[in-house]
C-alpha cells in the first residue's frame, strides 16, 4: 500500500471508544477533551440509567420507528412516549456541552458514537416478541431508519462545530454473533439463523455511505469480522489488541487501507500501573510483528482504550486517557526518528 495514504485523524492521534463513568456529562465532556485535545469525542455515559446505555441511545436515532422500554428491555413502539424522549433529552444535554466546550475545535477532529444497525436488531426487540433479527425485511427498515437518523445527527455536529471533521464510530459488539448465528431468541432455547457476510457489509455500508463523513466499525470481540468491515467502506476499525489471536487478517486489512484504532490501555486496573510507555510498547510489538513500516504507524493508527470506560473508576479513566494520549505522541515522535 503507498504511504500516501490519508486517514482522518492528526498523526500520533488517541480518542476514547466512548463511555466514561459518572453521571456529570459537563465534567466527562471536559476530561475528554483536556485528555484527548487532538481526537476528543463525545461523551457517553451510560450510568444515567435507560436511555444513556449503547442500546437506548442507538434506537433514539431512529427515524420513523419509535421505541420504548418494555420490562427492561427495548422494543418497537406504537408511538414516541417518554422513554425515547428521555434518550433524545440525554442526547441534547450532551451534544450541548460538547458544542460549548470544544468550540475552539475549528479545523480539528471530533468523534461521535452510536451502536450499529446489526448490534441494534440482535437487541431491540419487535411489538410482537422476539428481536428484530428474526425479521431481515425488518433489519432493512431499521437500516434505513438508522442511516436516515445518523446522517442527520452528523450534520448537526458539524454544523455547530464548523471547520472541524467529524468521524462516526459505529459500535458493533453483536455483530460477530449474528454473523455466526449465536444471538439467542427469547427463550433462550435457540439461536437466531446466522447472517449472511454480504448482507452483513451490506446494511452497514448503508450507513457509512448515508453518514457522509468517515465511519469507524467498533468491535471489542475475539473474532472481528474485518472482511464485512472492510466490504462496508468504513475508514477504520476499532478493536481490543489483546483479543487479536490472527494477525493475519488484521494486517490485510491494514494493507488495504483500513485504518486502526488500537485498543492497547486495560479498561480495569491490573497488578501494574497504567503507562503511556507501556500503551506504546503494546502498539509497537503488534505492528512489528504485522512487518509495517515503523513511519506509518502513527499515521494510520490511533491509540485507544481496550473498550469504553464506564466501569472504571473517574481516576482511572483519566489516567487511561492521559496514557492513550502520551503514547500517541512517543509513537509520532518515534516516526520522526
Amino acid at each position: 500500500m503507498s504511504d500516501e495514504a490519508g486517514w482522518p485523524w492528526p498523526e500520533g492521534a488517541a480518542t476514547g471508544v466512548g463511555s466514561l463513568p459518572g453521571s456529570d456529562v459537563a465534567e466527562a465532556q471536559r476530561i475528554i477533551l483536556g485528555e484527548l485535545p487532538d481526537f476528543p469525542h463525545l461523551a457517553e455515559l451510560p450510568g444515567r440509567g435507560p436511555g444513556a446505555d449503547l442500546v437506548g441511545r442507538g434506537a433514539g436515532f431512529l427515524v420513523d420507528l419509535p421505541v420504548e422500554l418494555y420490562a427492561g428491555r427495548w422494543r418497537v413502539a406504537g408511538r414516541p412516549g417518554k422513554d425515547l424522549r428521555r434518550t433524545r433529552d440525554l442526547l441534547e444535554r450532551d451534544v450541548d456541552q460538547l458544542t460549548e466546550q470544544a468550540a475552539g475545535l475549528r479545523g480539528g477532529t471530533v468523534k461521535v458514537q452510536a451502536a450499529g444497525p446489526w448490534t441494534l436488531a440482535a437487541s431491540v426487540e419487535l411489538p410482537i416478541g422476539g428481536r428484530l433479527l428474526r425479521d431481515h425485511g425488518a433489519v432493512r427498515d431499521l437500516t434505513a431508519s438508522l442511516a436516515e437518523g445518523l446522517a442527520a445527527h452528523v450534520r448537526d455536529v458539524a454544523a455547530r462545530l464548523p471547520g472541524s471533521t467529524v468521524v462516526l464510530q459505529l459500535d458493533e459488539p453483536s455483530m460477530p454473533a449474528a454473523l455466526a448465528g449465536r444471538v439467542p431468541t427469547e427463550s433462550g432455547l435457540g439461536t437466531y439463523r446466522a447472517v449472511e457476510s454480504t448482507l452483513a457489509s451490506e446494511l452497514l455500508r448503508q450507513v457509512v455511505d448515508a453518514a457522509g463523513v468517515p465511519v469507524v466499525v467498533h468491535c471489542c470481540a475475539p473474532d472481528v469480522p474485518l472482511d464485512v468491515i472492510r466490504a462496508s467502506g468504513a475508514a477504520g476499525v476499532a478493536l481490543d489488541l489483546s483479543l487479536v489471536t490472527r494477525l493475519d487478517p488484521l494486517g490485510e486489512a491494514l494493507d488495504a487501507g483500513l485504518g486502526l484504532l488500537a485498543g492497547a490501555a486495560p479498561t480495569l486496573p491490573g497488578a501494574r500501573a497504567v503507562t503511556s510507555a507501556g500503551v506504546a510498547d503494546r502498539v509497537r510489538k503488534v505492528w512489528r510483528e504485522l512487518g509495517f513500516p515503523a513511519a506509518r504507524l502513527a499515521k494510520q493508527v490511533v491509540v485507544t482504550p481496550a473498550c469504553g470506560l464506564a466501569g472504571a473508576t473517574p481516576a482511572y479513566a483519566r489516567a487511561v486517557l492521559s496514557a492513550c494520549r502520551d503514547a500517541g505522541r512517543r509513537l509520532h515522535e518515534d516516526s520522526l526518528s
